[in-house]
This record gives structure tokens, sequence and C-alpha cells, in this order.
């Protein structure tokens, strides 16, 4: 898909998907962001940069650690960073600023501290390009941390995308799986100047409590959204049914259990 058209599927796709996201995520997501914040430790005063913000699962976390220190939270999806500045005037924060850009060309003159992108590598034409552009915002000694989604065959709801795709062109995340191969996320922050790489991944257990619950994280509050909004009812049904199908190895008497892994790979800049 060109680069541009795939930048505007990302962000008509999040603008949509954004009112649902936390919801269905934010307890999925909390093993990723825990082991996230650990490897950059961010201290009271300094500031952070953080790419592919979303709603500000990271953000809000990043901007209370920091207190009186900077937050720059960016994402390609306004809607996305319309709730974030919800979530954060409801919790008194007032230090977190946010910018509507690709993380590709990131809108910053300043050096941080700090530069942290959850989840968002995937979804971007060109991952190497963020991850150069996040370490350009980082002062000398700055520290990162980045995480991606694992391997294929280790992602029990993979076949989300192959459902999606055989019903209608989309295109939503051609290498989605990509950054997860073992040494992909780190290789390239080393390619992109980060020093001290560590790459850890953890395999977890996405808990859904219900077929409605399953099927709102996939469809719904996902990568998917723009696809899934054209398709009929009857599209919709026939989808559903062949997306249980698929996770229905991992249903037991409390609902779903399904397999998950994520790659975190954190480094500095000299």
């Amino acid at each position: 898909m060109d680069a541009k058209l795939q930048l505007l599927v990302q962000r008509r796709g999040w603008d949509i998907a954004a009112s649902d996201y936390e919801e269905s995520w934010c307890r999925q997501l909390q093993a990723a962001t825990d082991k996230l914040l650990a490897c950059v430790d961010v201290q009271p005063g300094e500031s952070v940069i953080e790419a592919a913000s979303g709603t500000g699962l990271i953000t809000l976390i990043v901007a209370e650690l920091a207190c009186n220190g900077r937050v720059l939270a960016t994402d390609i999806s306004k809607n996305m960073l319309a709730q974030l500045n919800v979530a954060a005037d409801a919790a008194g924060l007032t230090n977190i600023e946010t910018v509507a850009c690709n993380a590709e060309a990131l809108v910053t003159q300043e050096q941080f501290h700090v530069a942290v992108c959850a989840l968002g590598l995937m979804y971007m034409p060109d991952p190497a390009q963020a991850i150069a552009q996040l370490h350009s915002t980082l002062r000398p000694g700055g520290r990162a941390a980045l995480s991606v989604w694992g391997e294929r065959g280790n992602s029990g709801w993979a076949s989300l995308f192959g459902i999606v795709d055989g019903r209608v062109a989309s295109d939503v995340c051609p290498m989605f799986f990509g950054m997860g191969a073992p040494g992909a996320l780190a290789g390239s922050m080393a390619q992109q100047g980060f020093v001290d790489v560590i790459e850890e991944r953890i395999r977890v257990t996405l808990d859904f409590p219900t077929d409605e619950a399953a099927l709102s994280a996939a469809f719904v509050g996902g990568p998917v959204a723009l696809a899934y909004v054209r398709f009929d009812d009857e599209t919709k049904a026939s989808a559903h049914a062949e997306y249980l199908d698929t996770i229905a190895q991992y249903r037991g008497n409390n609902g779903y259990l399904v397999p998950g892994e994520f790659v975190i790979a954190a480094g500095r800049r000299m």
C-alpha cells in the first residue's frame, strides 16, 4: 500500500476506534505497559515524548511520574488525542501537550530525556524512520522504550486480519507482525543509533469474558475498525462467526483466554 494511503487508513481507522479502544484493551495491555515503563524509569522533572500515544494509556502514567516535567504526546488520530485531553483534565494533569502528527515526522525541535512508543510501530509505513525520529528527539544519554505485538504464531487472535481481508480489500496492517520477529525491534533500534539495546519477549493471556467482549476488541476497538464499518449486517454476522470459531479453542467456563505476545526493546542515545 502507498505510504500516504496507509497513513490515511490508519488515521481514519483510529478515529473510529477511539471511543471503544480503552474499554477493549486497557486491561489486556497492562503487562506490556508495566514493562515499558520499567525500562525507561521516568523521574520527576524529566521531559518525555510519546509517539502513537492513542488515548493516553501510557501518557497519563508518565505525566504523573514526571510530576513537574513536560510530556509531549503525539498521535495521528485527533479523536484519540481528544480523549487523552479529556482524561488529562479529569485527572488534573497540566503537564501534557498533545500534537496530531505522524510518528515518522515528529513535530518538535525540543530534546527530551525519554521517548516511548507503545504498540504503534506495527501500523506505520516506515517503522525504522519512526525509530530514527524518536532517536533524534532525545538529548545525549536519553532513554527510549518501544513495544510491539510479537510473532503471529504466538497470537491466538491473529486470524482477525485474514477474516477482514477476505471480505473487503483493506490492507490495514500489511506488516503487523514483522517487528515482532526475534531481534527485529532491537535490531532496528541499533541501526538507528541506539546503544545498550535490550529486547524482551512477554507471553500473556488476553481475557475476554463474553463473545461480545471478544468481538468488540477485535472489530470495533482495534486496527480493523475502518474496514469493519463498511460491512453490512450479514457480513458482520459471518465475520463474527468465523472469528469466534477461530478462537473457540481458547474458550472456557469464564470466557476466552487467548494467548498473546509482546516484544519490548529499550536503549539510549549516546
